[in-house]
């Protein structure tokens, strides 16, 4: 067996990765090995489209259009895309993959890892911050704890899952110069964790938290927080630097029972809302089984946070146009805007059926059209925060660059109508009807 397991490399410098491929491909049809070759679904179209053996060619083709009758018995194409890291369940995410190798890591036994622990822990002078982090790490609600936040990297920042920046960023987080709580939200020589550096617990500001670096920062006493350092002794815990890596341990420790459970006065700080309100409108969508009860809830998420963010986002520059009024352009200080129905098309998400935990697609019916939008988790954000009375900036451009591009056709649809509005000085209202595509009538004048 042969194997070649990237497909943008080449053996010589004067050769592109296209007759590099060219080259193996010949290669396998004049020998009986087989061939196994790493190639991106970017490559794998520019192949198709440049490649110089026709079945190979014919048959990636084949495969892109998921057209599995012409693909050849002898070929196969395993897509990683198939094989998700993370999973979306009801009861909430979870990633086997991560999960099962941190288990490995940190088994008790057949455990080659467990045994240098056992070994460094018996030394005269042992490493005892590598000790306390490998005792925290081997804590099955640390794990967890550490599989929302590289979810949450996936999510938020499209972060994607290998086992190689995996391996690293555990090491980061052993060996690291820090308590493995501080390694976690540090910056290291890894992607992982510059992603999930954004995420410092530290940073929030709530009123609880607040007043704990106070009180820390002017030692006052605190005899039930004293008890707690004492215990946490026990997982060779000392000497925590300052306010902030507290928070961070508490943040980690938060799905723990330890100690005399002073963590979990935080944990309400620390609650992944979003995440939540994400995973439940996900599944709304990807798993619709056309009930009562969940038609109810769509159209409750339709009508409270999608409809009213995409409505209160049109408007924005028209902020005095009534609900069902959209904006549609500004002419010397006159508003162009138009009545338009936008609801939920309940019947278009009956016949969605992605899987894909990056991303659900929101369903609208604007008068007779069907318009959908591919929503993700900062998206999704953004709508909350608009309904709120944010209003989105130069910062949010990456996101708010899909809300745009579903103003504009709504933008179109409404000037499309039958009747608009004129709005000028003093919200005075002009109504305008195309009558019969003859005539127009005009009120408000």
């Amino acid at each position: 067996m042969k194997f070649h397991l990237d497909a943008t490399h080449s053996f010589h410098p004067k050769d592109s990765a296209i007759e590099t491929l060219n080259k193996l491909f010949t290669d396998f049809e004049n020998t009986n090995k087989p061939l196994v070759i790493g190639i991106n679904t970017g490559m794998l179209g520019n192949y198709a489209e440049e490649g110089a053996i026709s079945e190979i060619t014919e048959s990636i083709k084949a495969f892109l259009a998921n057209d599995k009758d012409d693909i050849p018995e002898n070929h196969c194409y395993l897509d990683f895309e198939n094989y998700p890291k993370f999973t979306l369940e009801i009861d909430g995410h979870t990633s086997k993959f991560a999960k099962d190798l941190l288990k490995k890591i940190t088994a008790q036994e057949a455990n080659l890892i467990r045994q240098y622990f056992d070994v460094e822990r018996q030394k005269q002078n042992p490493d005892k911050k590598l000790c306390a982090n490998y005792q925290l790490l081997a804590r099955e609600e640390v794990q967890d704890v550490i599989i929302d936040l590289l979810f949450k990297a996936r999510l938020m920042k499209d972060q994607f899952l290998t086992a190689r920046a995996l391996l690293d960023f555990i090491f980061h987080l052993l060996a690291g110069p820090d308590y493995l709580f501080d390694n976690l939200f540090k910056k290291g020589d890894n992607e992982l964790s510059h992603i999930i550096s954004d995420f410092d617990p530290a940073i929030k500001r709530t009123q609880k938290i607040d007043k704990f670096i106070l009180s820390h920062s002017l030692q006052l006493p605190d005899a039930d927080f004293d008890d707690y350092k004492i215990a946490l002794t026990d997982l060779g815990i000392r000497r925590v630097p300052n306010a902030d890596s507290y928070l961070r341990l508490f943040y980690m420790l938060r799905k723990s029972d330890y100690g005399n459970e002073y963590h979990k006065q935080f944990a309400g700080d620390f609650d992944e809302h979003l995440i939540d309100n994400y995973s439940q409108v996900w599944h709304l969508h990807t798993s619709f089984d056309n009930s009562s009860e969940q038609k109810d809830k769509l159209r409750q998420f339709y009508r409270r946070t999608a409809i009213t963010a995409i409505h209160k986002y049109n408007n924005r520059n028209a902020p005095k146009l009534a609900k069902g009024e959209f904006f549609i352009s500004e002419h010397n200080g006159y508003f162009l805007a138009s009545s338009l129905e936008l609801k939920v098309d309940v019947k278009a998400i009956n016949n969605t059926y992605e899987k894909d935990s990056s991303f659900f697609t929101a369903n609208f019916r604007a008068g007779d059209n069907t318009l959908a939008l591919k929503v993700n988790i900062n998206l999704l954000n953004l709508m909350q925060r608009i309904v709120a009375g944010y209003r989105p900036n130069k910062h949010d451009k990456n996101t708010v660059v899909l809300l745009d591009e579903l103003v504009d056709k709504i933008a179109e649809i409404a000037n499309s109508s039958d009747t608009l509005y004129i709005v000028g000085k003093g919200n005075k209202q002009y109504k305008i009807t195309n009558v019969d595509n003859e005539d127009f009538e005009v009120s408000g004048l």
